[in-house]
């Protein structure tokens, strides 16, 4: 009897069937048309001059991320914080930025930015990066330098492209008024051709009219 109490009974499989059925939802990162170039953990500050005194100020860690758009060929700067996924790093990069190493660790960098989105608007940040050990900083300074780089080249293959149709359209707009000028010529030409041969149909008009008259005299007869 001892033995049949100690046996627990068996459970029944139990299945509950949803009350509402949600279609998957695709959540786009903005991310879709960009190449990760880079992607490595570490910790990011602001400096914060609006306080007294002004201050360094922790700004998130989680995975800083190099992107290239494959479009555009544009190179920008994205950082999420952990667990909510909050951007706290938004920013393009370019030629003018200078990486500089903050307080002489090697590990930790400091840059700016004059144009930040991590708050959905434009502002001027100075910011600092620190990661886990000096490689991870050193393939980050190496990969925003070539960034860098490729981003001066795509500004000045745009530069020339947009000189090249400048030329371009100076060009046609020489050609069309040559083309302009050369009718007119042509036109001023035409007149005076035009004109001499109305005058002398004119001419032979009346010569005609004077050799009818003669005949009509010639036969008058004196009565």
């Amino acid at each position: 009897m001892a033995d049949e109490k100690d046996d627990a009974p068996e459970s029944p499989e139990l299945h509950f069937e949803p009350v509402v059925t949600l279609n998957p939802v695709e959540i786009k990162t903005l991310e879709e048309e960009e190449e990760e170039i880079l992607k490595l953990r570490a910790k990011l500050f602001r400096f914060d001059n609006t306080s007294e005194p002004a201050e360094w100020k922790e700004r998130g860690t989680g995975e800083v991320k190099i992107l290239k758009h494959k479009g555009t060929h544009l190179i920008r700067i994205l950082m999420r914080r952990d667990k909510t996924l909050k951007i706290c790093a938004n920013h393009y990069i370019s030629p003018h930025m200078e990486l500089k190493p903050n307080c002489g660790s090697d590990r930790a960098w400091v840059w700016s930015t004059p144009a930040d989105f991590a708050d959905e608007e434009s502002k001027a940040e100075l910011l600092a990066i620190r990661f886990a050990n000096a490689e991870n900083a050193q393939k980050f300074k190496e990969k925003f330098e070539e960034s860098q780089k490729s981003v001066e080249e795509t500004v000045k293959k745009a530069q020339n492209g947009v000189s090249e149709v400048k030329s371009s359209e100076e060009k046609s707009s020489e050609v069309k008024s040559s083309e302009v000028k050369s009718s007119e010529v042509k036109s001023s030409e035409e007149k005076p051709s035009e004109e001499k041969s109305a005058e002398d149909s004119q001419e032979k008009s009346k010569e005609s009219e004077a050799e009818t008259l003669t005949e009509k005299l010639g036969d008058l007869t004196v009565e």
